[in-house]
């Protein structure tokens, strides 16, 4: 099969496009058909070892598993003999390590079927991004009917899902975004965008119950000052120089300061799972929650999809086609 495969750690040139095996089920694992594979900045990470945190869990000096990809939408080939959740012929979407292939495994728990009326590419961009927005409200943040909410970054892959399932939970949602994506962020249902490239979050004197930063860099001081005395602050990503921590410092402050203040100082690495795969599935299927996609690649141009997605200019979801 093919697949887009790496031999060491860098830039998106060492990702290549090869002939590889192709993966077979173990007992209790699926094997997918992919036939769309999402982009999100998790994947540059991955291929790049950085920060340098990452390479303890995807090996040291190389990467352990060397096809990239987790996002997927596609259908079933072949299930373990423990598997009686799919068969083969059915249409799912979830996370499959290796999606960048033609085939690639997942466990049975981190699988739903395919939304109804999205195609495999609109399925492909909702796993990991709808599954972080969802929890990083609703559990983490603790989201309630009512509340104002700050989502910092509401134009991008988890940010654009991030509105829509505020909203979804009744809140009153602010979205920050740059100048050419206002309009996107209202059609999602932003009560109010700001322009960063015109006004800071704390100009107007505005107070949020619950702050939602998507891979954002601001400061965690700066973050504190539009959180009500008892608001929630929800750190879901980071990026800035350095090969060590790369952003990861802001999370680790929060969490040593938030026992000695009244805010909420949170993190979150996001879990997909069927549950909250079939919730958003559900919302999708009536017309509540729409992936924005951004545009599309073959699989061919992975590289390319990667150094699109890290520029940090996408609207939405980049997804490859299989």
């Amino acid at each position: 099969m093919k697949a887009v495969v790496q031999d060491r750690y860098g830039e998106a040139e060492v990702l290549q496009l090869r002939e590889v095996e192709r993966p077979r089920p173990g007992a209790d694992e699926v094997l997918v058909r992919v036939r769309a594979a999402g982009v999100d900045p998790g994947v540059w990470h991955l291929m790049a070892g950085l920060p340098r945190p990452v390479r303890l869990a995807s090996g040291l000096r190389t990467p352990r598993n060397p096809v990239r990809g987790m996002d997927a939408a596609g259908v079933v080939e072949e299930v373990g003999a423990n598997v009686t959740a799919f068969r083969p012929g059915d249409e799912v979407f979830g996370v499959c390590e290796g999606s960048f292939a033609e085939y690639a495994l997942a466990r049975p728990g981190r699988l739903a079927p395919k939304p109804a009326g999205l195609t495999f590419e609109q399925a492909a961009a909702l796993p990991i991004s709808g599954c972080t927005a969802l929890q990083a409200l609703r559990d983490t943040g603790g989201l309630r009917a009512g509340q104002h909410v700050l989502v910092i970054g509401a134009a991008g892959g988890v940010g654009s899902f991030a509105v829509q399932v505020a909203k979804l939970l009744g809140a009153e949602v602010t979205g920050v975004c740059s100048t050419g994506k206002t309009e996107l962020v209202r059609s999602l249902g932003a009560d109010r965008v700001l322009d960063y490239t015109r006004e800071e979050i704390t100009e107007g004197g505005h107070r949020y119950d619950l702050v939602v930063d998507t891979a954002g860099n601001r400061p965690l001081a700066l973050l504190r000052q539009v959180l009500t005395p008892r608001g929630t602050l929800v750190i879901v990503g980071g990026e800035s120089a350095g090969g060590w921590l790369q952003g990861l410092d802001r999370q680790l402050r929060a969490m040593v300061l938030s026992p000695f203040v009244g805010q909420r100082l949170r993190t979150l690495v996001a879990q997909t799972r069927t549950a909250d795969l079939r919730h958003l599935a559900e919302a999708a299927e009536q017309g509540r929650l729409v992936s924005v996609l951004d545009r599309g690649y073959p699989l061919e141009q992975a590289a390319d999809a990667v150094r699109h997605v890290h520029t940090g200019h996408a609207r939405g979801k980049v997804v490859l086609t299989v």
